[in-house]
């Protein structure tokens, strides 16, 4: 299957991902489908426990084993399923073609290696250069993301910077090989609003200059609104709704889309107190029956049969899908 044809260069096709633990089978992702083209940037939303995060490291193949597993569906990179591919061939893609910035850089970067060895590291193993080249090809990394005094602050361990820096080597680590499609999982937590803010610009900038694809994997819709082309909303491992971005924020379809942005606070918005989502994202050991957001939302709590069947993802108009009963059935 060649993918370049029409512009995508990713297509997730009913994922599912499980993970086989003594208290039984958490079903963390179950047939999850979306796409994303060439130099675009597709936002997969939603509470933490939905399953982002899962779907990531399925794509990267980095699924904890032997308890997570991969158990249907296709991941098509560039033409190429990737769990039909070997670990060999697969290291080859990742960090290379696929690259992913990981939710806490203080966990992620290695305490005992300067973080210039740690980029130069990737730059050596995938692009087959000197130690020498690998050293001056880190330091000009640095630099493109930001850090002051690149060729000092190269020799200095992760520890000695502070968490918008360390956010910095990791964009610069993911980077280094210029992958064509890069994975950003939650890229601003835990960061201060103004380091938010240069974060996404760095990666807008760094988007621009390579052409690459992001898949960014957040829970603020507003970062959304201004990043995202198209966005996919999550809810207990399935995705529920998946839209162009303007057309999702102006007309969200599904209750739960719903819910999540009558909770997001408004300039000149009367009331003292934000709205909310009644209850919490079940867990996935007792995921409920039927629509899984029926116990919080106002209609499935009465509807019977949102108690009993589940809505399969569907599309309702052109390029805008919705799992749900009251829509488009």
């Amino acid at each position: 299957m060649n993918m370049s044809n029409n512009g995508t260069i990713l297509s997730v096709k009913n994922l599912s991902t499980h993970f086989f633990t003594e208290e039984g089978v958490i079903k963390a992702v179950q047939d999850v489908s979306f796409s994303i083209k060439k130099g675009r940037t597709f936002a997969l939303v939603g509470e933490s426990g939905c399953g982002k995060s899962v779907t990531a490291l399925s794509i990267m193949r980095l699924v904890p084993a032997p308890q997570g597993k991969i158990v249907g569906g296709e991941i098509f990179f560039e033409g190429r399923n990737l769990p039909a591919l070997s670990e060999n061939k697969m290291r080859q893609i990742r960090g290379k073609k696929i690259a992913m910035i990981f939710q806490e850089p203080q966990t992620s970067l290695n305490p005992v290696y300067t973080v210039g060895n740690q980029i130069a590291e990737v730059i050596r193993l995938h692009q087959k250069k000197s130690c020498k080249e690998a050293w001056a090809d880190t330091v000009e990394m640095l630099r493109k993301v930001g850090i002051a005094d690149p060729a000092r602050r190269a020799h200095e361990y992760p520890h000695q910077m502070s968490g918008g820096m360390q956010q910095r080597i990791m964009i610069a680590m993911a980077v280094s090989c210029k992958p064509a499609l890069l994975i950003a999982d939650e890229p601003t937590t835990a960061l201060d609003v103004t380091i938010q803010t240069q974060i996404l610009d760095l990666l807008d900038d760094l988007q621009k200059q390579n052409g690459m694809s992001i898949l960014l994997i957040t829970h603020d819709l507003g970062i959304v609104a201004e990043r995202a082309e198209n966005v996919a909303v999550m809810y207990a491992s399935r995705i529920v709704e998946v839209a162009e971005t303007p057309r999702l924020l102006a007309e969200p379809l599904h209750p739960y889309t719903q819910g999540l942005l009558k909770s997001l606070p408004r300039l000149g918005f009367s009331e003292k107190r934000l709205q909310t989502i009644s209850g919490n994202v079940p867990e996935p050991l007792h995921f409920p029956t039927g629509c899984k957001f029926h116990p919080r939302c106002p209609r499935g709590k009465i509807d019977k049969q949102c108690q009993t069947i589940e809505p399969v993802l569907r599309e309702v108009q052109p390029g805008r899908c919705v799992a749900c009963r009251h829509i488009g059935y």
